[in-house]
């Protein structure tokens, strides 16, 4: 497996390419509602998300060095990082799941990067799978991964939501649900891979009604990118001055 490499340097560079160059010339909004930090500012966390499109980690990257004061790692497929290998730098860790032995390895590093006290982020369906497919599956490396863990590390339900409503330009919500606190030694590898499948798939439901009813826009959600004016907002505001 290939462990994280963080490098500030890179970060800062990098964070500001990612927001002027990729997100906003991408989407027209990505917005967060909940918080990344409902837990002690020491604590290790899991945050666990939906997996359905390439951009899933860079805005999760974004999100987190934007809206977060904790020290976050990502879980990543190897043939992946490999290609990309500069998103060592931010904290991306590699997993082979073709490899039971590349999976406990990539298992225990992310067990002792929580013992650590840092955060860790992974993708249970183990691979982009279309937004609306149901139901979620997740693989049982979540449960792998917790069972390792000492104590009751809490699990942040995360799920990421994309659609084009009435702009040119995609609009992403991320939500974060309570944490979850548990004595996950007592359940198998399964039942937790299965229990948290279940929270996700509600609470990702959940945030495509609101957004479908509410043109992407979740109540009480706060923008994480400046929002570019779309074709349709210069040809209202146009309207406007028409009318005056």
């Amino acid at each position: 497996m290939i462990p994280a490499h963080k490098s500030p340097w890179f970060d800062r560079i990098f964070i500001r390419y990612n927001e002027w160059y990729l997100l906003r010339r991408n989407f027209h909004s990505f917005t967060l509602s909940g918080e990344l930090d409902s837990i002690a500012a020491n604590q290790p966390a899991v945050y666990i998300m939906n997996h359905s499109s390439w951009w899933d980690g860079l805005l999760i990257y974004h999100a987190f060095r934007h809206a977060s004061a904790g020290d976050h790692y990502v879980m990543m497929e190897e043939r992946q990082l490999r290609r990309y290998t500069f998103f060592g730098k931010l904290g991306a860790f590699s997993i082979d799941k073709s490899s039971p032995g590349d999976i406990r390895l990539s298992l225990r590093y992310a067990a002792e990067l929580l013992n650590q006290g840092k955060r860790v982020w992974m993708f249970p369906q183990g691979e982009i799978r279309h937004l609306e497919e149901r139901p979620l599956t997740f693989r049982p490396g979540i449960g792998l991964l917790l069972r390792q863990t000492a104590g009751s590390v809490p699990v942040i339900p995360v799920t990421l939501y994309y659609g084009l409503y009435q702009h040119a330009r995609l609009q992403a919500s991320l939500h974060i649900g309570a944490p979850v606190y548990q004595d996950w030694s007592r359940l198998s590898a399964r039942a937790c891979a299965s229990q948290l499948e279940e929270l996700i798939t509600s609470q990702l439901d959940q945030q495509r009604a609101v957004s479908l009813t509410n043109d992407g826009e979740l109540p009480g959600a706060r923008d994480l990118i400046r929002r570019r004016s779309s074709t349709d907002d210069k040809y209202d505001h146009y309207r406007r001055i028409r009318k005056r």
